[in-house]
């Protein structure tokens, strides 16, 4: 087992946890970990727990004002061929918010989960 604090978690908020569950076990490479009600879920891939919050669960309850902020925060998914993938994914309906972006450190383009939340696809430059 490895230990937790070579783990890293993010939250997402979610409006339906199956429906997240689903696209990110079916389009993204995750894992189904845990699914205790459904409030909540967590899925894996790698080293990455990603915390699946929907609107019953403790995570939703309302950010304090003072800690909210526009962000653009989003997870970062490191892929072998961008083309592949994209095109893997459009042939399955996924919608994305991005054209490619070409860059000095390789290229990336933008998706998003079925609640908005966005998902990062990157390709380092070789």
């Amino acid at each position: 087992m490895t230990p937790p604090d070579e783990y890293v978690s993010v939250r997402y908020l979610v409006d339906d946890v199956a429906a997240a569950i689903d696209f990110y076990t079916s389009h993204l490479g995750f894992t189904l970990h845990t699914n205790p009600a459904p409030a909540f879920a967590d899925v894996t891939r790698g080293s990455l727990t990603l915390l699946l919050s929907g609107p019953a669960s403790s995570g939703a309850r309302a950010t304090p004002a003072d800690n909210a902020g526009a962000g653009r925060n989003r997870i970062h998914l490191i892929v072998g061929d961008l083309d592949d993938e994209v095109t893997r994914l459009r042939d399955a309906g996924v919608t994305f918010r991005s054209d490619v972006v070409v860059g000095p450190g390789g290229r990336q383009i933008l998706l998003a989960d079925p609640s908005g939340n966005l998902v990062e696809l990157f390709q380092p430059a070789t």
